[in-house]
């Protein structure tokens, strides 16, 4: 009891300190990281830290890990803003008694772009791309039937025409579960880790020290000094609710609250209607109380196909609104055996 108490008094204190929170948009990189996955926990407004069943919730909380069994594969095709492609993948295994290892692969890639400049607005005829690759290695482990915990190890790498960083950042989370099918409460920090800059032949430049002198080097090699940034941190914490209605029938509430290190805080809310774990639809509203966010509804379905006695096939989609920068759609595709 004491720790649902502990829990709800920090929702309400998030909620609090939301008004009173100072923006700092655009203040950190590794932007990649804050692209939420999976399929049906964007269907369920990302309110996720809580929510188990699939190996993508250790995106939000890698004590999820601990409530992942069996070999699992998911992959999830985003098609992000702008015509951005973004791609994840992770697979899980889990030993009995010891716990369950996961494998993750993020991709960002932003298509070929123009290069213009202002002497050249039209383009100069070059082309580059944005790509972002993160890989990590997680693991969750229960520590009773109630509790479980779990990390994650991420690197990431940034790249911009000829320019790059790398870092890396630590991901870890504690879930309780008060009994089966009853309350569950989740807490997690994402993207913990050391300041990065970047560097590359795209900063190299031929400097003069004094323009209005003549006769000396007027095209010194020279080096811009970019300074470093911190990645995106958040600190998550959530409760999940099941509402068996029938047999055949069972509802699911979640709602997660949020607080990252360059935005203000803010909501997710979500529910999913799932038949005879066969059929899932869902439903949710992201982002409740950000200030300037854009969109906020969100929409998904599943459907699970068993096979072969031994396989569980999973087909995931979500729609998400994004207000003036239009829609997001996601397909995850996921494997158990």
């Amino acid at each position: 009891m004491k720790t649902i108490i502990r829990y709800c008094l920090l929702l309400l204190l998030l909620l609090f300190t939301s008004i009173y929170s100072q923006s700092k948009v655009a203040t950190t990189i590794g932007q990649v990281l804050k692209i939420t996955p999976s399929a049906r926990a964007n269907g369920i407004g990302n309110a996720s830290t809580s929510l188990t069943g699939e190996p993508s919730a250790a995106f939000y909380n890698p004590a999820i890990l601990g409530k992942v069994k069996d070999f699992n594969i998911q992959l999830t095709h985003n098609e992000w803003l702008a015509d951005i492609n973004y791609n994840y993948v992770i697979a899980t295994y889990s030993i009995e008694s010891l716990g369950t290892f996961a494998f993750q692969v993020i991709s960002l890639n932003s298509g070929e772009i123009d290069v213009r400049t202002v002497e050249q607005p039209l383009g100069t005829g070059e082309r580059y791309s944005v790509n972002n690759i993160a890989l990590g290695i997680g693991y969750g482990v229960n520590l009773t039937d109630r509790v479980s915990v779990g990390f994650q190890l991420n690197y990431l790498q940034e790249t911009i025409w000829h320019s790059s960083l790398a870092t890396y950042g630590v991901n870890f989370g504690v879930l309780y579960r008060l009994a089966d099918n009853s309350l569950t409460l989740g807490a997690s920090i994402s993207n913990f880790g050391p300041r990065a800059k970047y560097s590359g032949r795209d900063l190299f430049i031929d400097h003069d020290f004094d323009p209005a002198k003549h006769g000396d080097n007027d095209a010194i090699p020279s080096e811009i000094r970019t300074d470093e940034f911190p990645l995106p941190t958040l600190f998550r914490v959530g409760l999940s609710y099941p509402l068996q209605v029938s047999e055949k029938n069972k509802l699911i509430f979640s709602a997660d609250a949020i607080h990252p290190n360059d935005n203000n805080e803010s909501i997710n809310i979500g529910f999913e209607w799932n038949y005879d774990n066969l059929l899932m639809l869902r439903g949710g509203y992201r982002d409740l109380f950000l200030q300037d966010s854009e969109g906020g509804l969100v929409f998904g379905a599943g459907i699970n196909i068993n096979f072969l006695s031994d396989y569980l096939l999973s087909i995931d989609y979500a729609w998400a609104d994004y207000g003036r920068l239009k829609q997001v759609n996601r397909f995850t595709l996921g494997l158990k055996f």
